[in-house]
């Protein structure tokens, strides 16, 4: 590392990364809201757009905005890697003393931006989570899928997730510096940064409504990060499968003894139901262990193969040097 961006590093107070896919209706918003909360700040900052694979007018966008916004810096990627990859993106290369995550639809408010650093500040603490205490804009299935995502995290993973807050939070440069250290891989970050046991502290906001555009978090996506986040955090899934196999194994020599004694006192019966149904309940056992085994031998797989989870394809920042 040069000597050159050191020195740039260190003048800066607070980065500000955004990821953003596909939100050219939200970008225009996105800056009335974001850059008159920073420039009031009164010390140097910078905001990283990470574009992550944009394929609508965003790219295009994000450079007019640069022309009259020195502080933004686009970081864009070769392929669309996903929020948590483009996450990892902005935080690899933010340079400030703080950085701040936030989601370019403003449904989590820039305006908490000031309260984060205040706290931090006053606090000594490295973290300050931005927690959701109002979610009565998103719909009825939304605020249900949270809570039981929240509910089974702080059980499966530990007491120590702080429930309803994503990935709007500051965190110090230390934090920062200690994420960099992990592997390339695919990071829950929601699940990481609490397990640091960095002091913390929070800063609770009313969730508000999409700035514009469609969400780019979808139904599927929802789940697949939430499966994420069991087999990188928890065994329970596997000792659950181990449960159930002992479970099978009782149930199997309960209906032996059972077709025992049945035949022993002659009152044997065709029993085909019995037989479809016990057949059926060991095949799904089978295949439900079958299936967690695999969930964690596909995350073994990825690590082995020891892929980047994102390329950068440009970085303005670098463009100036």
């Amino acid at each position: 590392m040069s000597a050159v961006y050191d020195t740039r590093r260190a003048s800066i107070a607070l980065s500000v990364v955004v990821p953003i896919f596909n939100e050219e209706e939200s970008l225009p918003v996105l800056a009335e809201r974001l850059r008159p909360v920073l420039d009031v700040y009164g010390e140097p900052y910078e905001v990283l757009a990470v574009d992550d694979g944009s394929t609508d007018q965003t790219p295009h966008l994000l450079e007019d905005l640069r022309s009259v916004w020195p502080q933004l810096r686009i970081v864009t990627l070769r392929r669309n890697s996903g929020h948590q990859a483009a996450l990892a993106a902005g935080l690899h290369r933010a340079r400030g003393a703080y950085t701040v995550s936030i989601d370019a639809d403003l449904q989590d408010p820039p305006e908490v931006i000031p309260d984060m650093l205040t706290l931090a500040r006053t606090d000594g603490l490295d973290i300050v989570y931005g927690v959701r205490t109002d979610r009565s804009t998103d719909t009825g299935f939304k605020r249900r899928t949270a809570a039981a995502y929240y509910w089974l995290m702080r059980r499966m993973v530990g007491s120590f997730v702080p429930a309803q807050a994503g990935d709007f939070r500051l965190l110090s440069r230390p934090v920062v510096d200690a994420l960099k250290s992990f592997p390339d891989q695919r990071q829950i970050y929601r699940l990481l940064i609490p397990s640091l046991g960095f002091p913390s502290g929070q800063i609770t906001y009313r969730r508000g409504e999409r700035a514009a555009g469609t969400t780019k978090y979808p139904l599927h996506k929802m789940i697949l990060l939430a499966l994420d986040s069991i087999t990188s955090f928890s065994v329970i899934p596997l000792r659950l499968a181990t449960a159930m196999g002992a479970l099978s194994l009782v149930v199997c020599l309960a209906f032996l003894t059972w077709t025992l004694v049945v035949y022993v006192t002659g009152n044997t019966l065709p029993g085909w139901t019995s037989l479809i149904v016990t057949l059926l309940f060991f095949g799904a056992v089978q295949l439900f262990c079958l299936g967690m085994l695999g969930e964690y031998v596909a995350r073994i797989y990825n690590s082995v193969q020891a892929r980047p989870t994102y390329l950068i394809a440009r970085d303005t920042e670098e463009e100036q040097q």
